[in-house]
């Protein structure tokens, strides 16, 4: 029986004459982190926009737990356990940490104007929820984030704007998470401090599978069960980290002909 929970086949897109996915075949393991890797343009940023629903392939599948995912709306896609952070902050800087993270779970909130208005009970029990579950993400993150729940985004460092992003995405409990260069703009030493999160958030949820762009060799190294490394949209090596660095057609695509 497989161990796969998303399965990739022959998955192609195109824009215009430009190829960015190539046939792509892989594979997500539950629980596992898995390292997606590649030149820049190899197409790992398209194939997440592809899987949450952004672009619609033009060829191949993708099945999450046996059902077609290519079709559905990024809304359906949510709601079917998979959440992802961008390589670019998406935050509202003047907005607090919590409506920052509790707009990531906007499809499943109770938000009419009925709602709101009249059944006052029920919001504030939703409200408070919000509120438990928000602190519940930031006190594995960071308790000193935790402290500061109504203070605007603005105020925080880059490290913690990051904490609040990956917060965001975890609102919903998503079973896949998708982590495009978490590590932009941050120090070595922040790096470091993120990803020794994500690891402790890994430990506490351990059915959560994450799948992470990153560039950071090191990064890869430390915190990867397995990594796939695309080039010109094609999947070139897969394993560990020290299989896919000994592989020619890694230190090719990355160094050049003359590392081959």
């Amino acid at each position: 029986m497989s161990h796969a929970m998303i399965e990739v086949r022959d998955l192609t897109m195109r824009f215009g004459g430009l190829t960015a996915l190539d046939k792509l075949q892989l594979e997500i393991h539950r629980g596992e982190i898995l390292g997606l890797l590649g030149p820049n343009g190899s197409g790992k940023t398209t194939f997440f926009n592809v899987l949450t629903g952004i672009y619609k392939a033009t060829a191949g599948t993708i099945t999450h737990d046996g059902e077609q995912v290519i079709g559905k709306t990024p809304q359906q896609i949510y709601r079917s356990g998979v959440a992802r952070t961008f390589q670019r902050s998406r935050l509202s800087l003047p907005l607090t940490v919590f409506d920052n993270i509790v707009i990531g779970d906007y499809q499943n909130m109770s938000h009419g104007l009925v709602f709101n208005l009249f059944r006052r009970k029920a919001f504030k029990a939703e409200y408070d929820r919000y509120v438990e579950s928000v602190l519940e993400l930031l006190n594995i993150f960071s308790p000193p984030l935790a402290a500061r729940l109504f203070e605007p985004v603005e105020t925080f460092t880059m490290i913690d704007r990051r904490r609040i992003e990956v917060c965001r995405a975890l609102l919903s409990r998503p079973r896949l998470l998708l982590l495009d260069e978490p590590s932009a703009g941050m120090t070595h030493d922040e790096t470091h401090e993120l990803m020794n999160d994500i690891l402790q958030v890994r430990g506490k949820l351990k059915d959560l599978s994450v799948v992470l762009i990153e560039h950071e060799m090191n990064v890869i190294e430390r915190i990867t069960d397995r990594c796939i490394v695309l080039n010109y949209g094609k999947k070139i090596a897969e394993g560990t980290y020290a299989e896919i660095t000994a592989d020619p057609d890694v230190q090719t695509a990355y160094l050049g002909e003359e590392a081959a």
